[in-house]
Parts: C-alpha cells; sequence; structure tokens
C-alpha cells in the first residue's frame, strides 16, 4: 500500500479506501466500528460512504443509516477525526430513497450536506461526490441502452450552479474537495473546464466502477484521469464478489450479496462467471489469492486509483489487508490482460 496524490492537490490518500455500503444492515454497527479500528492500524486513510446507504437493498427506510454508523465512530473516537479522510456522496434523481424526482442543484446541495455532515457527527467532509450526473450515466449496465440526452446550455447552467453552491460550503471550511462519481469524459471535463473559467471548486476524484471485469475507464477516462490530475475512486473492484470465485458453479453463499440483491446489479450473468473463473485461474497459477490479486492490479494502471473494498465482517476485512502490499509481476499481468481479450465485456 502507498500514498498517492488527491487529484491535483498537494494532499495524498492511500492506494486503498475502506468502503461502508454493507454497514447497518449486513455489517452491524459494532463490526462496523471494528472496521474503522483495523483500516486505520492499517495504515490505510481514506473511508467512503454516501448519504444513500446502506444498499443490498436500498430503502428509504435505511437511506443515511452507514452515515449515522460512522457519525457514532466519530463520536466515540474524537480525536481520531484527522486520522482519515472522509468522502461521502450527494444522491441524484431516484425514484424513492433520497429527495426521489429532486435534481442536484444549489438548491439541493446545501441542506443535502448540513444532513450528512449531522449524521457523520463531523464539520467537514474531506471529499464531496455528486452521486451519479442529473443527465443520466452509462454506469451500471446502462451502456447497453445509453443515449447522450438534455440540452447543452441547460446542462451547463447547472454545473456552474452546483460548482457555485461547492464553493460556497468550501468557503465554509464544510467540504475540502469537490468530486463525482459514475461521470464520463464529456462531464468531467466540463465540470473542469467550467472551474477554470470561473475561479471554482476542481474536480479532484472521480469514483466509477473498475475492476478485471469492468475496464471501460481505461479508455477515454484514463486520458483524462492522467492528463487532468483526476484521481480515480475504484468502486467494485472485486465485481460484487464475482471475482473471488465464491460464485463459482452457480453457487450462493449464505449472507452474500447475489442473496440479497439477486443479479447483483445486473453483473450476474453466464458469461460473468466464466469470465470470473478465468481470473481465478490466472491467481490460482501464479500462486496468489484471487481477492489480492484483484484488488492489486486495479491500482496498478498507468493513471492514479485508490480502490475502495468493501468487507461485510471483520474477518473478510483481515484477509484483504493481507494483501494490501502485494504487487504482481509483469507474467500476472501479461496473463489478466490476455484474460481480458478473452472476455472482454463479461456483463
Amino acid at each position: 500500500m502507498r500514498a498517492i496524490p488527491l487529484g491535483s492537490t498537494d494532499e495524498t490518500i492511500t492506494n486503498y479506501c475502506l468502503g461502508t455500503m454493507t454497514w447497518s444492515t449486513q455489517t452491524p454497527e459494532a463490526d462496523a466500528h471494528r472496521q474503522m479500528d483495523m483500516a486505520l492500524e492499517a495504515g490505510i486513510d481514506v473511508v467512503d460512504t454516501a448519504e444513500m446507504y446502506p444498499v443490498n437493498p436500498v430503502s428509504a427506510d435505511t437511506t443515511g443509516n452507514t452515515e449515522k454508523t460512522i457519525g457514532n465512530w466519530n463520536a466515540a473516537n474524537p480525536s481520531r477525526r484527522g486520522e482519515y479522510k472522509l468522502a461521502t456522496k450527494h444522491s441524484g434523481l431516484n425514484d424513492g430513497f433520497a429527495r426521489p424526482g429532486q435534481p442536484i442543484s444549489s438548491a439541493t446541495f446545501a441542506d443535502t450536506l448540513d444532513a450528512s455532515l449531522k449524521r457523520l457527527q463531523t464539520d467537514y467532509v474531506d471529499i464531496y461526490q455528486l452521486h451519479w450526473p442529473n443527465r443520466g450515466s452509462y454506469m451500471f449496465r446502462q451502456n447497453w441502452t445509453y443515449a447522450p440526452q438534455g440540452d447543452r446550455d441547460e446542462i451547463l447552467d447547472n454545473m456552474r450552479d452546483v460548482l457555485e453552491a461547492a464553493a460556497t460550503a468550501q468557503k465554509a471550511g464544510k467540504i475540502k474537495h469537490f468530486a463525482l462519481s459514475n461521470e464520463s469524459a464529456w462531464g468531467t471535463a466540463q465540470w473542469l473546464r467550467l472551474a477554470e473559467e470561473h475561479g471554482l471548486p476542481r474536480v479532484q476524484t472521480a469514483q466509477n466502477e473498475y475492476s478485471l471485469m469492468c475496464r471501460a475507464f481505461d479508455t477515454d477516462m484514463a486520458e483524462l484521469s492522467y492528463h487532468e490530475k483526476v484521481t480515480l475512486l475504484a468502486f467494485s473492484p472485486l465485481a460484487t464478489g464475482l471475482l473471488t470465485g465464491k460464485y463459482s458453479g452457480g453457487a450462493e453463499p449464505a449472507g452474500s450479496r447475489q442473496t440479497l440483491s439477486p443479479g447483483l446489479g445486473g453483473r450476474m450473468t453466464p458469461r460473468a462467471l466464466v469470465a470470473a473463473d478465468a481470473y481465478v485461474a490466472v491467481a490460482r497459477k501464479h500462486g496468489l489469492d484471487p481477492v489480492h490479486m484483484a484488488l492489486a492490479f486495479t491500482v496498478q494502471r498507468p493513471f492514479v486509483v485508490s480502490t475502495i473494498f468493501g468487507a461485510t465482517t471483520s474477518e473478510q476485512l483481515a484477509h484483504i489487508l493481507e494483501g494490501k502490499d502485494i504487487a504482481l509481476s509483469d507474467e500476472v499481468m501479461d496473463d489478466l490482460n490476455e484474460t481480458h481479450r478473452q472476455h472482454p465485456m463479461p456483463y
């Protein structure tokens, strides 16, 4: 594990990031707090959450509970807040959990941020992310039917409006850095351009899905990330558990995500199972643990990545931490790239 740049700032974060999306549903609060202690002790200094969490499944009744769980840890450990950077997200248009039907705008920004700060029991968020674009996204398997839409001028006006709200929050000390999630290269480029033209907060990170089985970021977003210094926060680096091998042969372990969210958000397909088995075979060939290999791959890219791993239990977290310093050889990377060529878009 190593320190990497936080966007274009002079700050750093670790290239492993603790994810929290199961906390308060699959993961009880006591175990979540144990995970915070374990991660910080291991040297991890960035934790990611969102106002809509927990998931598996998403529910209006549980929205915000993960932030509350983290807030209770913050309250019990007030002297440790400065030991880690906290990232959370402002939900966008949705049908039924946080502000259903309301797009992200300056009208929603301040109250949403304040609500997160209250739940998190902190005065500031280090990385404040827009969970997905108002105009829609090709992430979450929507690439199969994605069609760009919306009026360009209206989209750009909204972006500037949101950036101005972010500037106000930044000046008030409530957020340190502005960030995106589930964004495209065009969208990210526009946020960057508007920030530069109007002296507004710059995008420092983009949280998009990235794993051995989901490598869309490798093209246009990778080039933008590299040249514009936008750090990737990679979510689902284990492909929602597929890359662990636990679903091999159609198995469904008790309490796994597949049992709670059948289909894994569109990832569970016959082709995905074949691809996952092929990657696990690469790990076995080289004497590697599949989990350690999959995570190590994401942080050995030519662009800057902090990989967000989630652990339902502290035992799973302990296993992940055992591999945080693994570096993959050129031979392993060659085999992984060849496997990618054979299974380019498994879901």
